[in-house]
């Protein structure tokens, strides 16, 4: 008897402070307000988690969707085609053109989540008409990525444990492989051969250098700075053992890249190492920046992964 009093009074008690446990109330509680800094510095609240998102940048569209919060995306920006799902949520526009605020403001958000593709002034104009947005500056390491999973987690009100442990579990697999190793393959990666002659490619301070080199290689354009061109005699120069073709989506096949005057005595063209690849998978900083390390690992040491 004293037993069961003491139980019911618990119960009562627990009931007047707002907080029966899940198990005895059978209510979810409810959702605490969220309190972030993005990365203008500024500081964003929330009064719940986000039901009704949108995405002005791909990396942030393949996040929400990663994490389980694809349910709550309902507008995307027109480079978000990633997963497939993503294609069938209302399309708002480039982020590189004038935003569509009208339709952006018609979908009612009550989160807009911007990336480093988006300038500081898209940011106050969505501001000015009342939206709450959240500018998530884009990672410069793997480490940093898990951390930006985690942010948008919290402002979406879902659990990314599951995300983060798989995505860790499989670089350090790659880091297990290519770690010991003593030498490091020479890579040059074109992302844009419009003219062959000079051909756009990575350098210091991007994804795609930081990828390659985690995954065994040396990008020949490491020291320089963003996104140079480089020349014929550049390339020749520093004679990369693979040639990685970012810009395979737009027609640049291995044969054009052979047929180049001059690229002829390249080591890579000789040893018929020009590989197409998938750039979105280095380009995007989302989840995918873990396929495209397996990837490139897997394209420069494949006798580790037989």
């Amino acid at each position: 008897m004293f037993r069961k009093n003491f139980l019911l009074t618990l119960l009562i008690t627990l009931l007047l402070a707002g907080c029966v446990p899940d198990a005895l109330s059978g209510a979810v509680p409810a959702s605490a307000a969220i309190t972030l800094t993005d990365g203008l510095g500024r500081s964003v609240i929330l009064n719940e988690a986000a039901k009704r998102v949108v995405s002005l940048a791909p990396s942030n569209t393949e996040i929400l969707f990663a994490i389980g919060a694809g349910d709550q995306v309902i507008g995307r920006d027109n480079f978000s085609d990633y997963p497939e799902a993503a294609k069938g949520v209302t399309d708002i526009g480039s982020a590189f053109e004038a935003l569509n605020t009208e339709l952006i403001v018609s979908l009612k958000p009550d989160l807009i989540i911007a990336a480093e593709v988006n300038t500081p002034e898209q940011v106050k104009a969505l501001e000015d008409l009342g939206l709450t947005v959240y500018y998530l500056k884009n990672p410069t390491t793997l480490e940093e990525l898990y951390v930006n999973i985690e942010i948008v987690a919290e402002l979406t009100g879902e659990d990314p444990t599951k995300l983060t442990d798989s995505l860790k579990a499989r670089v350090t697999a790659v880091d297990e492989k290519i770690m010991p190793l003593s030498s490091r393959i020479s890579v040059f990666y074109e992302l844009d051969g419009t003219d062959p002659a000079k051909p756009y490619t990575a350098g210091a301070g991007t994804f795609i250098t930081l990828l390659i080199e985690r995954a065994g290689g040396y990008n020949i354009a490491s020291d320089i700075e963003g996104y140079p061109q480089l020349s014929l005699e550049q390339v020749v120069a520093a004679d990369p053992a693979f040639i990685i073709l970012g810009d395979s989506a737009y027609g640049v096949t291995p044969e054009l890249v052979s047929a180049r005057p001059g690229w002829e005595n390249l080591s890579a063209v000789k040893s018929g190492q020009i590989l197409p690849f998938d750039d979105n998978l280095v380009s995007r900083p989302g989840p995918r920046l873990v396929d495209g390390l397996e990837a490139l690992a897997k394209l420069l040491r494949p006798e580790l992964f037989e």
